[in-house]
């Protein structure tokens, strides 16, 4: 393929630019390329952007989707699953445990309940961060709280010099302390810890030799520990002082499976619009940021608030939700094993999965005001 001449290429160029043409597609006037100027261009830039900015940004579409069309009334359970928009932390960047920034309270709309609407006024246009998922309980239906614990080991000779170090870090030159007399007091404290530990000043002797025997050898790329050589030595090692310590809080993942098996026009509709505002609003948000800072960014998605619900009610037995991403989503179109469609092409059956990950841990505080004092909390 033979290359494009340069003049075509500018050609082009100046097309994507709106250079006033006439008849036979001639610029008119003297029109060159090297009109076009870095503001030029990052004026057009900036258009584009904004143009994007608001198709995008601001656009909500909200309404009620409901799987089964008839099953869920006022009088049966369901899990409730409302959609909005993300807010970040802020400026501080951290938010205290039990903030209620991210507690799941319900919505105010009048449409947030099983059966407020008919099935002939719920949403036929897709949701577009706004909205509310009405779906039946999952019959695999359970929670799981965990906390994260690990292992931790201090032998007494680590102990000891963790001690001195703390001794001399403490020093305060403001207070008139003498640092060459705290480093001699934390010396004299950890051989006094030492010899208090092992036993005697001989046996405390044998084992700082060992560890810094160890320390010596180990340039050479011996690899070579202190327990090692006490083993071989002395058969006994240093007590590792074992404890279970609190490293931190886990994040909860919630998973639920669906079968959906449209039974007419109506509920296929449905299921149709449920795949796609669940696909749609855990997708990331090409926007540009929020100040107008061009396509480097991307913002965060939607969160769904997921409740447990029965009739105008929240459920009075079944756990709380803090604000959840769903971070997962899965749809297998032919939930009996073989490829089978209405004639519109709506799948007979299909499996839904979906993963939702909480925002935040779950704290004690969070079980001492509402909502998680209600039924059995989170």
């Amino acid at each position: 393929m033979s290359e494009k001449p340069l003049a075509d290429i500018n050609i082009d160029l100046l097309n994507q630019y709106d250079v006033p043409r006439d008849r036979d597609l001639n610029p008119i006037g003297e029109v060159t390329i090297d009109d076009f100027t870095t503001e030029t261009l990052e004026s057009k830039v900036g258009s584009e952007t904004k143009k994007r900015l608001r198709r995008y940004a601001k656009k909500r579409q909200g309404g009620v989707l409901r799987y089964p069309l008839e099953a869920l009334t006022e009088q049966t359970d369901y899990l409730q699953i409302d959609i909005e928009a993300y807010v970040p932390i802020g400026s501080g960047y951290v938010s205290a445990p039990g903030d209620r920034n991210r507690y799941v309270t319900g919505s105010f709309f009048g449409s947030d309940r099983a059966g407020r609407r008919t099935p002939d006024r719920l949403s036929k246009k897709p949701l577009i961060n706004a909205g509310t998922i009405l779906l039946p309980i999952p019959t695999d239906l359970q929670d799981s709280n965990a906390v994260n614990y690990g292992s931790s080991e201090l032998n007494g000779m680590a102990a000891a010099g963790v001690e001195a170090a703390e001794t001399v870090m403490m020093t305060s030159l403001e207070r008139g302390e003498d640092p060459f007399g705290k480093i001699k007091e934390a010396y004299e404290t950890g051989k006094t810890r030492v010899v208090e530990g092992v036993g005697n000043r001989e046996v405390a002797t044998n084992a700082l030799t060992k560890f810094l025997a160890a320390k010596a050898v180990n340039v050479f790329g011996a690899n070579v520990t202190v327990n090692q050589l006490l083993a071989r030595g002395n058969g006994e090692v240093l007590n590792p002082n074992m404890e279970l310590l609190f490293n931190g809080p886990t994040l909860r993942n919630f998973r639920f499976n669906y079968k959906l098996t449209p039974r007419n026009e109506k509920e296929a509709e449905q299921v149709k619009l449920i795949i796609r505002a669940f696909k749609r609003n855990m997708a990331p948000q090409a926007q540009g940021g929020t100040i107008s800072s061009g396509n480097w960014f991307l913002k965060t998605p939607n969160v769904f608030k997921l409740r447990y619900r029965t009739g105008r009610k929240n459920h009075p037995f079944l756990n709380r939700f803090k604000q959840c991403f769903l971070s997962d989503m899965s749809v297998r179109y032919t939930g009996e094993g073989v490829h089978a469609t209405y004639d519109d092409g709506t799948p007979v059956s299909m499996i839904l999965d979906l993963t939702f990950k909480e925002i935040q841990p779950i704290y004690d505080v969070d079980y001492d005001t509402r909502p998680g004092t209600e039924a059995v909390g989170y």
